[in-house]
Protein backbone atom coordinates (compact mmCIF):
# COMPACT_ATOMS: atom_id res chain seq x y z
CA UNK A 1 0.00 0.00 0.00
CA UNK A 2 1.44 3.55 -1.08
CA UNK A 3 1.32 6.05 1.56
CA UNK A 4 1.49 9.56 0.46
CA UNK A 5 3.99 11.61 1.57
CA UNK A 6 3.46 15.43 2.61
CA UNK A 7 4.88 17.24 -0.28
CA UNK A 8 6.87 19.97 2.20
CA UNK A 9 8.90 16.90 3.10
CA UNK A 10 11.00 17.17 -0.63
CA UNK A 11 12.02 20.56 0.65
CA UNK A 12 12.93 19.45 3.83
CA UNK A 13 16.84 20.66 5.09
CA UNK A 14 19.53 20.33 7.49
CA UNK A 15 21.96 22.29 8.29
CA UNK A 16 25.30 21.19 9.01
CA UNK A 17 28.88 23.39 9.95
CA UNK A 18 30.24 25.63 7.27
CA UNK A 19 32.67 23.65 4.85
CA UNK A 20 34.29 23.37 1.46
CA UNK A 21 30.30 22.44 -0.10
CA UNK A 22 30.61 24.07 -3.23
CA UNK A 23 30.32 21.41 -6.49
CA UNK A 24 31.51 20.81 -8.73
CA UNK A 25 34.64 21.71 -8.70
CA UNK A 26 36.54 21.64 -11.92
CA UNK A 27 40.01 19.44 -11.82
CA UNK A 28 42.89 20.49 -13.73
CA UNK A 29 46.23 20.22 -13.17
CA UNK A 30 48.74 23.09 -13.24
CA UNK A 31 52.05 23.15 -14.37
CA UNK A 32 54.88 25.24 -12.67
CA UNK A 33 58.73 25.51 -12.63
CA UNK A 34 61.73 25.66 -10.90
CA UNK A 35 64.88 28.01 -10.14
CA UNK A 36 66.32 25.52 -12.62
CA UNK A 37 63.87 25.38 -14.89
CA UNK A 38 62.60 21.71 -13.88
CA UNK A 39 59.03 21.66 -14.35
CA UNK A 40 56.20 19.80 -11.59
CA UNK A 41 52.31 19.30 -12.03
CA UNK A 42 50.08 20.01 -9.37
CA UNK A 43 46.48 18.88 -9.31
CA UNK A 44 44.09 21.26 -8.14
CA UNK A 45 39.99 21.40 -7.97
CA UNK A 46 39.98 25.26 -6.07
CA UNK A 47 40.16 26.62 -9.39
CA UNK A 48 38.04 28.45 -11.49
CA UNK A 49 37.23 31.93 -13.90
CA UNK A 50 37.20 35.18 -11.84
CA UNK A 51 37.26 37.53 -14.80
CA UNK A 52 36.69 37.72 -18.46
CA UNK A 53 38.05 41.41 -19.59
CA UNK A 54 41.04 40.29 -19.03
CA UNK A 55 40.36 36.60 -18.45
CA UNK A 56 41.98 35.11 -15.57
CA UNK A 57 41.75 32.00 -13.78
CA UNK A 58 41.62 31.83 -9.73
CA UNK A 59 43.74 29.09 -7.82
CA UNK A 60 43.81 28.26 -4.12
CA UNK A 61 46.70 26.40 -3.04
CA UNK A 62 48.03 25.47 0.50
CA UNK A 63 51.48 27.35 1.13
CA UNK A 64 52.51 23.92 1.86
CA UNK A 65 52.46 22.52 -1.25
CA UNK A 66 55.72 22.24 -3.22
CA UNK A 67 54.07 24.21 -6.19
CA UNK A 68 53.07 27.56 -4.46
CA UNK A 69 56.88 28.17 -4.12
CA UNK A 70 57.39 27.82 -7.59
CA UNK A 71 54.52 29.89 -8.59
CA UNK A 72 55.57 32.40 -6.26
CA UNK A 73 59.12 32.77 -7.52
CA UNK A 74 58.27 32.19 -11.08
CA UNK A 75 55.17 34.42 -11.40
CA UNK A 76 53.23 32.06 -13.86
CA UNK A 77 51.78 28.91 -14.75
CA UNK A 78 49.78 26.82 -17.29
CA UNK A 79 46.17 25.61 -16.26
CA UNK A 80 45.73 22.54 -18.54
CA UNK A 81 42.26 20.73 -18.34
CA UNK A 82 42.84 16.87 -18.29
CA UNK A 83 40.43 14.43 -20.05
CA UNK A 84 39.16 11.29 -18.26
CA UNK A 85 41.58 9.12 -19.63
CA UNK A 86 43.92 10.61 -17.80
CA UNK A 87 41.71 10.58 -14.72
CA UNK A 88 44.83 8.09 -12.58
CA UNK A 89 47.52 9.85 -13.84
CA UNK A 90 46.02 13.40 -12.39
CA UNK A 91 45.24 12.03 -9.32
CA UNK A 92 48.56 10.91 -8.59
CA UNK A 93 49.90 14.41 -9.39
CA UNK A 94 47.46 15.11 -6.42
CA UNK A 95 48.78 13.13 -3.85
CA UNK A 96 52.35 13.01 -4.46
CA UNK A 97 54.89 15.87 -4.56
CA UNK A 98 57.11 17.24 -7.03
CA UNK A 99 59.64 17.85 -4.32
CA UNK A 100 60.14 14.10 -4.06
CA UNK A 101 59.73 13.16 -7.48
CA UNK A 102 59.48 13.79 -10.80
CA UNK A 103 56.25 13.51 -11.70
CA UNK A 104 56.39 13.71 -15.72
CA UNK A 105 58.30 11.01 -15.53
CA UNK A 106 56.68 9.00 -13.10
CA UNK A 107 52.95 9.52 -14.80
CA UNK A 108 54.71 9.66 -18.70
CA UNK A 109 52.48 12.49 -19.42
CA UNK A 110 54.67 14.70 -22.18
CA UNK A 111 55.70 18.31 -21.40
CA UNK A 112 55.88 20.79 -24.40
CA UNK A 113 57.13 24.30 -24.59
CA UNK A 114 54.38 26.96 -23.96
CA UNK A 115 54.58 30.12 -26.45
CA UNK A 116 54.56 32.78 -23.54
CA UNK A 117 55.69 31.20 -20.42
CA UNK A 118 58.41 29.34 -19.32
CA UNK A 119 56.15 26.23 -17.45
CA UNK A 120 55.00 23.84 -20.08
CA UNK A 121 52.43 22.62 -21.25
CA UNK A 122 50.51 19.03 -21.13
CA UNK A 123 50.32 17.64 -24.50
CA UNK A 124 47.74 14.81 -23.21
CA UNK A 125 45.53 17.52 -22.12
CA UNK A 126 43.23 18.59 -24.59
CA UNK A 127 43.18 22.56 -23.63
CA UNK A 128 46.04 24.26 -22.17
CA UNK A 129 45.84 27.99 -20.70
CA UNK A 130 49.15 29.98 -20.10
CA UNK A 131 48.78 32.25 -17.28
CA UNK A 132 50.71 35.17 -15.91
CA UNK A 133 50.81 35.72 -11.96
CA UNK A 134 48.75 38.83 -11.15
CA UNK A 135 48.21 38.92 -7.60
CA UNK A 136 48.52 36.77 -4.67
CA UNK A 137 45.90 37.07 -1.98
CA UNK A 138 46.26 35.38 1.77
CA UNK A 139 42.94 34.07 2.36
CA UNK A 140 43.67 30.94 5.18
CA UNK A 141 44.87 27.72 4.54
CA UNK A 142 44.58 28.52 1.21
CA UNK A 143 46.28 31.75 -1.20
CA UNK A 144 44.51 32.63 -3.99
CA UNK A 145 46.81 32.66 -7.13
CA UNK A 146 44.74 35.27 -9.81
CA UNK A 147 46.53 34.84 -13.10
CA UNK A 148 46.01 36.34 -16.24
CA UNK A 149 45.34 34.33 -19.22
CA UNK A 150 47.99 34.96 -22.65
CA UNK A 151 47.62 32.03 -24.46
CA UNK A 152 45.04 29.15 -24.99
CA UNK A 153 45.82 26.13 -26.74
CA UNK A 154 42.96 23.42 -28.26
CA UNK A 155 43.07 20.11 -29.75
CA UNK A 156 41.44 20.56 -33.16
CA UNK A 157 39.97 17.10 -32.15
CA UNK A 158 37.71 18.46 -29.52
CA UNK A 159 36.23 21.38 -32.14
CA UNK A 160 33.03 21.44 -33.44
CA UNK A 161 31.94 22.68 -36.42
CA UNK A 162 31.79 25.79 -35.99
CA UNK A 163 35.35 26.00 -33.64
CA UNK A 164 33.91 25.86 -30.18
CA UNK A 165 34.81 23.17 -27.89
CA UNK A 166 32.69 20.01 -27.67
CA UNK A 167 32.70 19.01 -24.59
CA UNK A 168 31.85 15.67 -25.16
CA UNK A 169 35.09 15.17 -26.95
CA UNK A 170 37.24 16.98 -24.23
CA UNK A 171 35.74 14.42 -21.96
CA UNK A 172 36.65 16.82 -18.57
CA UNK A 173 35.72 15.57 -15.03
CA UNK A 174 34.76 16.79 -11.90
CA UNK A 175 35.63 17.21 -8.04
CA UNK A 176 33.06 16.65 -5.53
CA UNK A 177 34.08 16.81 -2.45
CA UNK A 178 36.30 13.52 -2.46
CA UNK A 179 35.50 12.30 -5.87
CA UNK A 180 35.81 12.12 -9.46
CA UNK A 181 32.72 12.55 -11.36
CA UNK A 182 32.72 13.47 -15.68
CA UNK A 183 29.99 15.23 -17.21
CA UNK A 184 27.37 13.67 -19.39
CA UNK A 185 25.20 15.50 -21.48
CA UNK A 186 24.36 19.48 -22.37
CA UNK A 187 20.89 20.38 -20.76
CA UNK A 188 20.81 24.14 -22.29
CA UNK A 189 22.62 26.94 -22.87
CA UNK A 190 23.60 30.38 -21.54
CA UNK A 191 19.93 32.37 -22.06
CA UNK A 192 18.14 29.48 -23.21
CA UNK A 193 15.19 30.88 -20.37
CA UNK A 194 14.50 33.93 -22.06
CA UNK A 195 14.43 32.61 -25.41
CA UNK A 196 11.96 29.76 -24.26
CA UNK A 197 9.43 32.23 -22.65
CA UNK A 198 9.59 34.47 -25.82
CA UNK A 199 8.51 31.16 -27.85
Amino acid sequence: MLIAVPTKRLFMKITKKSYTALFPCPVVLVTCIDSTGKPNIITLAWAGTVCSEPPMIGLGVRPTRYSHKLITNSKEFVVNIPATKIIQETDYCGITSGKDIDKFSETKLTPEKADNVKAPLIRECPVNIECVLKKTVSLGTHDLFIGETVQVHINQSILDEKGNIDFTKAAPFTYNQGEYWSLHKKLGTYGFSKNKKEH
